[in-house]
This record gives C-alpha cells, sequence and structure tokens, in this order.
C-alpha cells in the first residue's frame, strides 16, 4: 500500500500537534486577498497583547512595517524583518499615554521569554497568489507571521524525493516570492529523510538535524522528519533558534542567510554552559573539537555572539598562531558585523577575522585586530566589550622583558583556534643559548592571569598532548569526519601513492628520518638546526629530473581526473623555489595554461614577496595582500578557469574552495599541518563524490600516525587507500556486467561512431526487455552504473579505472541514455499546449545522451526524424518497423504516458480510459499474454484511438475543455442515443460558459462557492433533463471535471 503525500502531511501535523501547535486546514480559512501571506489580525491581536504599554499609533505604525518591508530584493526583505523579529520593530518618535513624545520606542513582535504568550499555528494547503497560484504542504505561523515553510513529497514513491522538494521551494521562490520575505528557515522531508536550510541554501546546504537533545544522535536510517521537528520545531526551540542562531553573511555580492547545523547549535549551548563554570575552573572552559570544513568559523561567531549577549557584554580576544588564519577569522567576524551589533565600518575581508567581520547581523561589537601587544594593552583598557584579534605571538616577550599583567579583569576571554598546537603550552624549551622559553599560553596567562580559555579545534588533541588540556580544559564537544561524512557536511577523502623516486643514492631511510624529526616537537637549538639543513633537502626533492617527471605525471593524472570529473585542484611544494620550477615546467609543457596577467591563466604560484631574498625570476609570481584575495576569489569561482594553484604554506589552512576535490602534495608534512591540508578537498560540492589526496613524496606513513589520534570511524573516511575505491569499483562492474550476461557490447570499442551508437540502443533494449521479465531490473541497473561511476572516478588514473574506461563509458552511455528517455518525457508538470507536448516528446526521440555526445536516435533506427504530429499514422508505421522491439515498445509507452499526461489536466475521462487500457496492454505483456509484435499493433491503435478522440471533438465543434464535459456526460453510451449530439453539444458549452462567468479564486478554499458552483450544474443538467432514465448518472463526474477546469483557468 502507498504511503501518499497527504498522508505523510497529515503524519506530519500529528508531530506538530504533539509540540504543541495548533492546525488549521488551509482551505476552510475564510480569505479576502489570497496574495497577503501575513495573517494581519492575529499579527495585531499579538502585537497589541505584547505591547500594552505602548500608544495604540505606535503599534500600528510596527504592523505598517512589518506588512511592508522596505525592499523589494528577498534576501535584504529577509534580514530587515528578521531584524524585526528578533529586536523589535524601531518606531521612533511616538506619544506617549501622557501625551508627551519619546523617542527609541520598540514594538515587539513575539515573546521570547514567555513562550505562552504566543500563538502558533501549522497551517496546511494554504493558498497564497503571487506570480503565480500555489499551495505550500504546511506553513508554521507564529503571532500571524509565516516563519517556517515545509514541502513534502511521498515517502514510498521512488520518482520524488527529499531533492523534489528543495526543487518546489525554489520555484515557490519565484512564484510567492512574498512568503519567503518572512521566512526564517525551510524544511523538506519525504518522511525518511528530513533537512532543514534557509532561503540562501543551496540543496546540499540543506543539513539533517540528528539529535532531540545533544547528546543522542541517532542513526542516519531513522524516521528524520520526527527527530528534526523534535529537535527544531518544538516551541521553546524554534524561538531559541530563531533569536541566537540564525545569522546573516556578507557575501560576494550579496548576503548569505545562515542557519546553525545541529552540531554548532548544540556545541555552543554547551560552551555556554561550560563558561557559567570557568572562573571555578582555574578559567578553563575546555576545547570544541569540530572536524574541518564542518564550519567551526560559524562556531566560534555563534559563540562569540551568545557570549556577548548572555555574559553582560564581556571582552573576547580571539587568538591564532599565524597572520593570514588571524586575517581568515577576522573576516568571518567582520562579515557577521550586525549579528556583532558592531558600529564601525573597517571593511575587513580576510579568512577568519572576515567570517567574523561579515556576520553584520549577530555579534555585539566589531571586531578589531591588535597589531602589536601595546595596541593590545590599549584596546583592553576599557570596562567591558570588545573583540579583538591578535596572535598568540604578540604575548612572547622581547629579549630580557619580563611579563607583567595587562589586565586584571576576570570578564576576558581568549578564544583560541586551533588550539591544539604546540605554541599553546605552559612548559619551558632551550634556546640555542641554553635559555628558557616558554609556550606562548604561559605568557598570555602571566599577561591575562584571570581571563578564561576556550579553543577550538578541527583535528584532535594528540593523545600525549597535556598543554592543550592545562591550559583549556577537556572536550566540550566533539563532531568528528566520520559523523560529517554521514551528515553530508564533507566528502570521504582517499588517498593516491604516486611517489617519484629523489634523485639520489641511497640514504632515503635516513633522510625520512631526518625530516619526520623536523616536525616533532624538539628544543629551539634542534630545529634551528635542522632549519639550516634543510636546503640540502630542497637540492635533492628539486632537482630538475625530478621536477620534469613530476610536472609530467601531474599533467597526465589532472587530465585525466578534469575529463571525469569537473573541480580544481591544488600543488603542495617544499620551497618557493620548487613552486616556481614546477609552474616553469608545467607550462613548457602546457603554454596555453599561461598568462601572465593575474585576471587570467589556468594555473598561478601562490606566494608572497620577499625583494631582498628571491631571485629575479620570482618576480612574475610576486602578490600584494590584494592579489592573492583576488586570486582567492578566482579559486573559489566555478565559473573562472583558474583551475589549478601551486603553493608552499599558503591556503592550507582555513582555505575554502568546495569545488576542489584533488590535492597534490610534494612536501615533507605530519600530524595537524597534514590533516588541515588535506581538509582541503573534503567540502561538499554538487556531485562531488569525494577529495583525492596524491602523494608525490611518501607521506603515507605520515597520514597514519596522523590518524592514530582519530576514531576508528574516522580512518574510514579519511585516507581511504584507492585500491578500496578499486575493490569498490570492481564490486560494482561485476555486478553490472551480470546483468548484461549474453550480451556482446565489445562494437562499442569500434571507430565507427554509427557503430557505437547502434550498440547503445542494442543495450538499451537488452535491458528493457530484462525488465519487462522482471520489473526493478531497470532501476537496479541504473543504481549500481551510478555506483560504478562514483568509484571509477576515484581510481581513474589507476591501471585497473584505465583500464575499464571505455567499459564503464559504455554503461553509462546506456543509462544516461535510459535515462533521457524516462526523464523527459515527464519533465514537465506545468501545463503545455499540443504543440509544445509534441515539440517536446519529438525531441525527446530525437535525441540520446551518450556520455557527453548526442546522437540521432531516430538515424541509428534508420527513421527519417518526423517534422509533423509525433503520434501521425506515418510515424507510427515507422515504429512499428523497428527491429529493437523492446525499445519500440518503451519508445510508444512513453509517447502514450505523455499523452495520457497532458490529457489528464484537460480531460479526466479520457485520461482515465487510456491509462486503465495502457497498463493492462503493459502487465498482458508482461505477463506474456502479448507478443512483442502483439503489443506494438495494440499500443499503435492505442495512439490512433487517442489522436481520434480529439479530432471527434473538432468534428462536434467543441473545444477541449467542452469536449471533456462532452465525454463525461456521455460515459454510458446509452445517453448520446437518447439525447443525441444536439442536446449534449448545448449541454457541454452551457456548462463551460456557466463555469468561466462564475470562477472565482476561492473555488478551492471556500465550500460555500463550491457549493454554489454545485448547485448551478445541478440545475443546468435538469433543465435538460439529464440524466435519461435508466441510464448512468454522472453529475458528480461533470462537477469533478467542472473542478479541473477552474484549476486550469486559474493557473
Amino acid at each position: 500500500m502507498n504511503f501518499t503525500e497527504e498522508e505523510l502531511e497529515q503524519a506530519y501535523i500529528e508531530i506538530l500537534e504533539e509540540l504543541g501547535w495548533k492546525y488549521i486546514d488551509g482551505r476552510q480559512m475564510e480569505r479576502d486577498d489570497y496574495h497577503e501571506v501575513i495573517l494581519e489580525e492575529r499579527l495585531r491581536e499579538a502585537v497589541y497583547s505584547l505591547n500594552k504599554n505602548m500608544p495604540t499609533s505606535a503599534k500600528e505604525e510596527a504592523i505598517r512595517k512589518v506588512m511592508n518591508l522596505s525592499s523589494p530584493i528577498l534576501i535584504k526583505a529577509n534580514e530587515e524583518f528578521h531584524k524585526m523579529l528578533t529586536d523589535g520593530v524601531d518606531i521612533g518618535e511616538y506619544v506617549a499615554d501622557d501625551k508627551t513624545i519619546r523617542s527609541g520606542g520598540k514594538i515587539y513582535l513575539v515573546d521570547f521569554q514567555n513562550i505562552n504568550r504566543n500563538e502558533f499555528l501549522a497551517i496546511n494547503q494554504f493558498t497564497i497568489i503571487g506570480n503565480s497560484q500555489r499551495r505550500p504542504d504546511i506553513i508554521l505561523y507564529i503571532n500571524g507571521l509565516p516563519l517556517v515553510v515545509i514541502e513534502l513529497k511521498s515517502l514510498s514513491n521512488d520518482s520524488v524525493g527529499i531533492k523534489e522538494a528543495y526543487t518546489q521551494l525554489e520555484r515557490y521562490k519565484l512564484e510567492i516570492t512574498d512568503l519567503f520575505k518572512y521566512n526564517a528557515f525551510m524544511v523538506i522531508s519525504d518522511g525518511v529523510n528530513a533537512k532543514a536550510g534557509t532561503i540562501s541554501s543551496n540543496e546540499e546546504r540543506f543539513m539533517s538535524f540528528r539529535t532531540i537533545d545533544g547528546i543522542n544522535i541517532v542513526p542516519t536510517n531513522s524516521l528524520m522528519m520526527e527527530v528534526l521537528s523534535k529537535g527544531m520545531l518544538s516551541k521553546e526551540r524554534i524561538l531559541e533558534i530563531i533569536k541566537d542562531y540564525i545569522l546573516f553573511l556578507q557575501g560576494k555580492n550579496e548576503k548569505i542567510k545562515i542557519l546553525a547545523q545541529y552540531h554548532q547549535f548544540f556545541a555552543v549551548r554547551k560552551a555556554l554552559e561550560k563558561t557559567k563554570e570557568a572562573q571555578d575552573n582555574d578559567g578553563k572552559i575546555g576545547v570544541v573539537w569540530h572536524t574541518q570544513g564542518s564550519g567551526k568559523s560559524l562556531t566560534m561567531v555563534f559563540y562569540t555572539g551568545q557570549l556577548m549577549k548572555k555574559f553582560n557584554n564581556p571582552t573576547v580576544i580571539v587568538l591564532t598562531d599565524r597572520n593570514d588564519l588571524d586575517d581568515q577569522l577576522f573576516s568571518q567576524f567582520s562579515k557577521c558585523r550586525d549579528f556583532l551589533r558592531q558600529t564601525d565600518r573597517n571593511d575587513l575581508d580576510n579568512q577568519l577575522f572576515g567570517t567574523f567581520s561579515k556576520a553584520q547581523s549577530y555579534l555585539v561589537d566589531m571586531p578589531k585586530q591588535a597589531e602589536s601587544k601595546e595596541e593590545l594593552k590599549e584596546l583592553l583598557n576599557v570596562s567591558s566589550g570588545g573583540i579583538i584579534f591578535t596572535t598568540i605571538q604578540k604575548f612572547s616577550p622581547k629579549d630580557g622583558e619580563v611579563v607583567t599583567s595587562i589586565s586584571d579583569r576576570k570578564d576576558i576571554y581568549i578564544i583560541a583556534d586551533e588550539a591544539h598546537r604546540s605554541q599553546y603550552g605552559l612548559d619551558a624549551k632551550m634556546d640555542l643559548e641554553g635559555n628558557s622559553k616558554y609556550g606562548y599560553a604561559k605568557y598570555a596567562r602571566d599577561a591575562l592571569p584571570n581571563a578564561n580559555y576556550i579553543g577550538f579545534t578541527g583535528t584532535p588533541i594528540d593523545f600525549e598532548d597535556r598543554s592543550t588540556v592545562a591550559v583549556f580544559g577537556n572536550y566540550i564537544d566533539v563532531y568528528d569526519m566520520s559523523r560529517a561524512v554521514e551528515d553530508g557536511a564533507t566528502v570521504k577523502i582517499y588517498y593516491e601513492n604516486r611517489f617519484i623516486k629523489l634523485d639520489m643514492t641511497g640514504h632515503l631511510e635516513e633522510i625520512d628520518k631526518e625530516f619526520a624529526e623536523i616536525m616533532e616537537e624538539q628544543e629551539e637549538f634542534i630545529v634551528e638546526k635542522k632549519k639550516k639543513e634543510i636546503t640540502k633537502m630542497e637540492g635533492i626533492i628539486g632537482s630538475s629530473n625530478r621536477i620534469k617527471s613530476l610536472a609530467k605525471d601531474f599533467i597526465a593524472h589532472w587530465e585525466k581526473r578534469r575529463e571525469n570529473s569537473f573541480g580544481k585542484c591544488m600543488i603542495v611544494c617544499m620551497s618557493r623555489r620548487i613552486c616556481v620550477d614546477l609552474y616553469n615546467e608545467i607550462i613548457s609543457l602546457k603554454p596555453e595554461w599561461h598568462d601572465e596577467d593575474k585576471k587570467k591563466g589556468r594555473i598561478k604560484v601562490i606566494m608572497t614577496s620577499d625583494i631582498a631574498k628571491d631571485p629575479i625570476e620570482f618576480k612574475q609570481h610576486f602578490t600584494t595582500k590584494q592579489e592573492r584575495e583576488e586570486l582567492a576569489s578566482r579559486m573559489k569561482d566555478e565559473n573562472d578557469e583558474l583551475e589549478i594553484a601551486i603553493v608552499r604554506d599558503m591556503w592550507l589552512t582555513g582555505f575554502d574552495v568546495p569545488c576542489m576535490h584533488t590535492i597534490y602534495i610534494d612536501k615533507p608534512m605530519a600530524g595537524h599541518t597534514l590533516m588541515q591540508a588535506i581538509a582541503r578537498v573534503n567540502r561538499v560540492y554538487k556531485d562531488k563524490s569525494g577529495g583525492l589526496v596524491v602523494d608525490y613524496i611518501g607521506i603515507g606513513e605520515d597520514l597514519k600516525r596522523a590518524l592514530k589520534q582519530y576514531s576508528s570511524n574516522d580512518k574510514k573516511v579519511v585516507g581511504i587507500d584507492t585500491d578500496e575505491a578499486v575493490a569498490t569499483m570492481f564490486e560494482y562492474y561485476e555486478k553490472v556486467k551480470d546483468i548484461f550476461h549474453g550480451f556482446d557490447y565489445s562494437r562499442y570499442k569500434s571507430e565507427s561512431q554509427l557503430e557505437r551508437a547502434r550498440v547503445i540502443i542494442e543495450g538499451m533494449d537488452f535491458i528493457f526487455n530484462l525488465d519487462n521479465k522482471e520489473i526493478g531490473v531497470k532501476k537496479k541497473f541504473i543504481d549500481l552504473v551510478t555506483g560504478l561511476a562514483k568509484a571509477h572516478s576515484l581510481c581513474i588514473t589507476s591501471k585497473e579505472g584505465q583500464a575499464l574506461n571505455t567499459t564503464i563509458g559504455y554503461f553509462k552511455a546506456v543509462k544516461a541514455s535510459i535515462l533521457k528517455l524516462e526523464t523527459e518525457a515527464k519533465e514537465e508538470n506545468k501545463k503545455l499546449s499540443e504543440k509544445e507536448i509534441n515539440r517536446r516528446l519529438a525531441k525527446l526521440m530525437a535525441n540520446t545522451i551518450i556520455s557527453e555526445e548526442v546522437i540521432d536516435v531516430y538515424g541509428v533506427l534508420g527513421l527519417d526524424n518526423p517534422d509533423i504530429s509525433i503520434l501521425s499514422d506515418e510515424f507510427l508505421q515507422e515504429v512499428e518497423k523497428i527491429k529493437y522491439k523492446n525499445l519500440a515498445v518503451e519508445m510508444l509507452k512513453k509517447l502514450i504516458e505523455g499523452k495520457i499526461h497532458y490529457a489528464s489536466r484537460k480531460n479526466i475521462v479520457m485520461a482515465e480510459k487510456f491509462s486503465q487500457r495502457l497498463q493492462k496492454s503493459i502487465n498482458a505483456y508482461r505477463n506474456k499474454a502479448l507478443s512483442n509484435f502483439e503489443i506494438i499493433e495494440d499500443m499503435i491503435k492505442m495512439a490512433k484511438d487517442i489522436m481520434n478522440s480529439y479530432k471527434e471533438g473538432e468534428e462536434l465543434g467543441l473545444t477541449e475543455e467542452e469536449f471533456a464535459f462532452y465525454d463525461a456526460l456521455t460515459c454510458d453510451a446509452r445517453v448520446r442515443e437518447l439525447m443525441g449530439d444536439e442536446t449534449l453539444i448545448q449541454i457541454v458549452k452551457e456548462l463551460a460558459d456557466t463555469i468561466r462567468k462564475n470562477i472565482t479564486i476561492d473555488w478551492e478554499n471556500k465550500e460555500s462557492v463550491q457549493a454554489k458552483m454545485r448547485l448551478s450544474i445541478r440545475r443546468l443538467l435538469r433543465k435538460y433533463k439529464y440524466p435519461p432514465e435508466n441510464t448512468e448518472d454522472a453529475t458528480n463526474l461533470v462537477i469533478e471535471q467542472a473542478k479541473l477546469m477552474c484549476e486550469n483557468e486559474l493557473g
């Protein structure tokens, strides 16, 4: 038994009622204006109730502002309303009850503290008229404001799912835009899956909500719509999310609305609880470990915003350990400027600093950067407030300097990014002169003795690392790689070893050991010694012969990757010189990739300028800060030709390019540095199935050691050897090959394109035949080839992957051709003219995709392209002669289904008659009661009968709508005999005319209007003494047809 969309809707309403929402059927609501999305009287009632001490004029002014937002641009209007919702509506000057003129008044729309003072309504099937008339499945109203839209798709219909729900919302945003000006967030669900996102979220950024309490994480195969609803939509929770966990981030062209994901939401809540206990725990709050790529910077913004609001406006210091990372964080904070409630207008846009700076609607104060310890001291010379960015190194004393207290305040909170780093330690180390030097955290503690410390990290704390725990405390919250991959927040990372031999003899193990030592924590004098020795290694790794081999292999590997999946890549080299030499070697082989203009070209070296040290040949690669920002924008832009970045240290942390899917490493790396670098390719992007790490230097063992700090589940989703992808590919390959058992597709390797096209057609025919024998084979084939293609894309450069290139290409071509036939026949749900239906069906049949080629199916089948109606006698005769009978059956079935689908929008009787007839024929065919030839003959006759049905209406002088009523009235053939065509024609013309004259927008929603329409129809039929005695009464069918006509007229 199917579980329909309507039944799913009722199930969702039951969940909402359990959560305390009052349910109203939108179809039963009396409304004057279907363009209005706000329930104005309910809003007015709430405003008057929540603002009793404000005068009537102020309340009405606030309602007017809400009803008439100032910007016509959706995202701007949405942000404007969100500020009204969370902070109250500013009304400027107003006359108080004592007749005095006052200013600065606010009118509140929602009571966030006293939940029961608000009204919570769940309304389904609520008709809205914008550019089109639409009825969202469920809208959640709070105090008359439409804050959440829920779109559902059938639980049991394989052909639609959560993707279609997202697409529907995207259409609604264009067709009923006003509804989304007031939207807090949206929910999409097919029952099993459920995700939430904002009006800015693309499909991959709609995320699940896998926990109700932040402790028990449900498996991904749970009934997610119930978990999400209880986790996000209870009265208390939805108000908390709207008030505190939504922000607007300044994007490249416009604002981006961000909704906290469940791991961010609960991490911040837990961190705030630990913050309350910090002073009793020596200022230690704890560490939040959220894996790279899961939105750690935004979690820090959310935490900072709540800290400023709920802890009496403290001073926050954000610590990083490198200037570029400092810029990144500052950029994030600056983008959240209003969230920080800042007033300073500095336009800072760089990485973490940029994230903070661009959160314009969240934080209490504008972030500032302290460039020195003196400036830091000056910025701290306030009684409260302020968000300060600085590096951990700023706390280090100069030679001979004694660190003294900068501030004794207890309301200073230090947020450390990448808190695992050894620089944060408290322990002493020995320098070259034998003097002790402490970790920077020791100096920070001396400078700010009463401050509170919280750390954020994208990689776990080392087992042996006691310093991090000593400074910050224990874990507050963990969101590891495996859960991020499960949630779709990141993708898996695969590993491929393409080690290029060093240009030397022997001593390889010794050199590897030395490199490993450099990466480990050592006394400073050892580190200094190794720095001097590093130049020897650069000569070996950067030798001319090795660079030539590296460039040649990279080009071959990248071009194969590029052919298989769209995206970008990064090459990490050991030194600036090697970066430049590799660039020169690559462009000598691929000169078309080069361009001296930094705004053009496919490949660039990303480096700063050091004129005093660098040779003149580096000059073309020197960049200013602004130029690096422009190059970063180019790299992040999927439509920009820049696709290859060569780096040494830059862009290895905090640089997000979702479409980057491959990182080539030719630099010794280990531990957290290695894990952060490879995380550049774990970002979610469209159909990206995974990121790939290509190892040219031999980091395999270092990767294994770094992974020891991770959970066992994490090891399954990162550093996966391509051997595993090869094994997965073979597993899928064998299953697909089994389906094609007994079928010879070797001719796909032919040089003749026509021969290749023919064997694809034959493959389609073969699959359709199997599906006719056993329903479900076609779907199984499509699913298996999809899995095969994903696995193949991850190991396409391996010898095994290359060996199967052609065969897998064939399987993909057959799959694509079948999908083309399947989807284009049913893609349109909107009303199309008869001419357009024929044109699209003709196009569907004329073109079938093979990989990225398009072939002429008619030419392959020996048919002429039809330039007249696709169901003409001539065309049907040609189809009858097709050699591939299973394909012919499928083609005819799709064509007739298209015709029936079109008829169903106009003529209930015709659609039902032919739908039953088609299903009966297909069933007989599958049960072997009809042969190939017999069903083709039967369907050709059916196609002709459909065309003749339309001709009959034309011959009677009836429009499509009128003929539909004629069909309804004459379901019983005796009616036509007893009443005659002349009377029947007169009835149907009057029927159509009556409906056109009386149709109103509220036909579907007001029972009174429908009752009046039904009464008019019954009176008209009685006038003509319908139905004749002893014949079937089709009045109800006529009324259903009338309803369909109303929908068509209004739509």
